[in-house]
């Protein structure tokens, strides 16, 4: 049985296991609350673009189908008459700047990921450590609406 069964069988029983857990999960409380406070109060900034942004994400990290997913929502949109592109952080690339993924872009230089999704969709596709450049570099392109690959 996995870690996330096991929590999972614990989440709704008052157990040792539950109780064990409870400090775990104030301080996860904490950090929420906190970083909640950061936004409201302007540390930390958001940012409205013109488009909408549909961000797809997981709390668990890979293998989880986000990109296949991604790549299937870009094609629905596309049906449903949207120009969408994608931004993506590039997991294990190397830049430091928003960039377009290239036709021929390899996954050594923009990730594995976004190169998948350029490959797949031939979509405009943008590596950006920071997302917020990665959709101002993407309304460079005309798209109405971005999809954000991984965005949690």
């Amino acid at each position: 049985m996995s870690l996330s069964d096991q929590l999972q069988k614990h989440w709704h029983r008052a157990d040792a296991v539950s109780i064990l857990l409870l400090p775990l999960s104030l301080i996860y409380w904490l950090a929420i609350v906190t970083r909640r406070w950061a936004y409201d109060v302007g540390i930390f900034k958001t940012h409205r673009f013109p488009v909408p942004v549909v961000v797809v994400g997981n709390l668990t990290v890979g293998g989880t189908g986000k990109t296949p997913f991604v790549i299937a929502l870009t094609e629905q949109l596309i049906r449903l008459g949207w120009r969408p592109g994608v931004v993506s952080r590039g997991y294990r690339g190397e830049l430091s700047q928003a960039t377009m993924v290239p036709p021929d872009g390899t996954p050594g230089h923009f990730g594995d990921e976004p190169v998948l999704i350029s490959q797949k969709t031939g979509l405009p596709v943008v590596v950006a450590r920071k997302r917020a450049e990665g959709v101002k570099r993407l309304l460079q392109e005309s798209v109405d609406i971005v999809v954000s690959d991984d965005g949690l």
